[in-house]
């Protein structure tokens, strides 16, 4: 296993972000497909493993751009298998092997290092997150 300042270091950002404190606003899916880069008044978000991520004025998520596939959805799996299939880009990843979750852990903290957390994705219909 590596050492984990190490691994922090590796996903620092080029340039210093200054993050907000995380939130843990429950953000359902239906509100989270809103937040794709197309609705006027929306954000933009990617979640990841649950977490929500405010990816707004990066325009690699807009319509047209490479990223734009992740934006209002959590694609956990695409994210792990490195793919930018739509079919790819669902929540499910618990079947996939270890070299992959590793590589979605991965993805969790680069983000975690550039993007305000906004909240936590919460199923339609659960009392709990």
């Amino acid at each position: 296993m590596s050492d984990n300042t190490e691994q922090s270091k590796k996903f620092q950002p080029k340039t210093p972000v200054e993050l907000a404190p995380p939130k843990d606003d429950p953000i359902t899916f239906e509100y989270l497909s809103k937040c794709d880069g197309t609705n006027e008044g929306y954000p933009t978000y990617v979640a990841i493993m649950g977490t929500v991520f405010d990816v707004t004025g990066n325009a690699s998520y807009t319509p047209g751009k490479g990223y734009h596939v992740f934006a209002g959805k959590e694609p956990n799996r695409a994210l792990a298998k490195s793919s930018l299939k739509p079919e790819d880009c669902i929540p499910d990843y618990e079947d996939l092997p270890d070299n992959e979750k590793k590589v979605l852990n991965d993805w969790y903290t680069f983000f975690s290092k550039r993007y305000n957390v906004v909240g936590k994705v919460k199923s339609e219909g659960s009392s709990n997150l």
